[in-house]
């Protein structure tokens, strides 16, 4: 397993893949006795085909953990009963030119308000947990998306703790900046940030097992609703074979929440796009319609 290290916030050791863009739909083969035909599995896909996210795909996501269901909607009834809903709120995005991809975005480190036995701020869903949602998430024909929280910890270890499920051709990663704080604050009491230098890291550590693996490309989600939640986004770069979505995260009233996703558009340009919705800390929830009419569409939506 390559190590993650952490120094000062920042994930070292990640390594930034090949320089041959691994995951970019190109098949490796052998040759069978020298009459040309291939050998060996066809490398695994997406959910619904294809190895490639974007543009082929937009991704719509449910959000949440199943300790409480004010953490989203991910979280409420079953994992079979989430994917259903799931799939219905999905459609109406679904277009022919650009088919939806489902995701279930589960936080798998959440940030507390107690210490907890690691003094970290923060609580790890069991890995038979995840094993759970993935089935859902599979029987639903759906990406799973681990969510990290770390309260007072580092992104490095939670994600390294995740290293067998990343391996998984139809896993995917969320970062979750608001909730990453300084030793001596509270999660939830102040809003937590990351560097830009952090998240190049983790995309380069997902790169690593893109490439070793021969798998399809990986969603990088990176939540962010203040211009300083990711710090130096100027630095933000492309790893090969992994898809790194700025998600425009927050909520309260639409005419707010739609500039400040064109303003992150504007200053993180070669991002992916994502936008966030609540069900219940919206003013008005907008609908698909409204979403879609965005300029530019994003390529991934999160309801939370």
């Amino acid at each position: 397993m390559a190590g993650l290290a952490v120094l000062g916030g920042v994930v070292i050791g990640a390594g930034h893949g090949g320089d041959d863009g691994a995951s970019g739909g190109r098949e490796a083969s052998t040759s069978a006795g020298g009459d040309g035909k291939s050998a060996g599995p066809k490398p695994a896909q997406l959910p619904g085909g294809g190895r490639r996210l974007f543009p082929d795909r937009r991704v719509v996501a449910f959000y949440g953990n199943p300790r409480d269901d004010e953490l989203g909607a991910l979280g409420i009834g079953t994992p079979a009963q989430a994917g259903r809903k799931l799939i219905k709120q999905a459609e109406p995005y679904n277009l022919k030119a650009r088919p939806v991809l489902p995701a279930m975005e589960l936080i798998s480190t959440v940030a507390t308000a107690a210490p907890g036995p690691s003094g970290d701020y923060r609580d790890r869903v069991s890995f038979s947990m995840i094993r759970r949602y993935l089935a859902a998430a599979r029987k639903a024909k759906a990406l799973l998306v681990l969510d990290i929280q770390p309260g007072r910890g580092q992104f490095g270890p939670e994600i390294e703790r995740l290293a067998e499920f990343l391996k998984e051709p139809d896993v995917g990663l969320a970062l979750d900046p608001e909730w990453h704080v300084g030793p001596d604050a509270l999660p939830g009491k102040v809003i937590g940030t990351t560097d830009a230098d952090v998240v190049n890291a983790a995309a380069s550590y997902l790169s690593k097992i893109v490439k070793a693996n021969n798998l399809p490309e990986k969603l990088l989600i990176v939540h962010r609703f203040t211009d300083n939640m990711i710090t130096r986004s100027e630095r933000l770069k492309h790893a090969p074979g992994v898809q790194t979505v700025i998600n425009v995260d927050g909520f309260g009233n639409n005419s707010v929440k739609i500039a400040k996703y064109h303003s992150f558009v504007r200053s993180t340009p070669t991002m992916r796009r994502g936008f966030k919705l609540f069900y219940k800390e919206d003013v008005k929830t907008m609908s698909p319609k409204s979403v879609m009419a965005l300029s530019p569409r994003p390529d991934v939506v999160v309801y939370e």
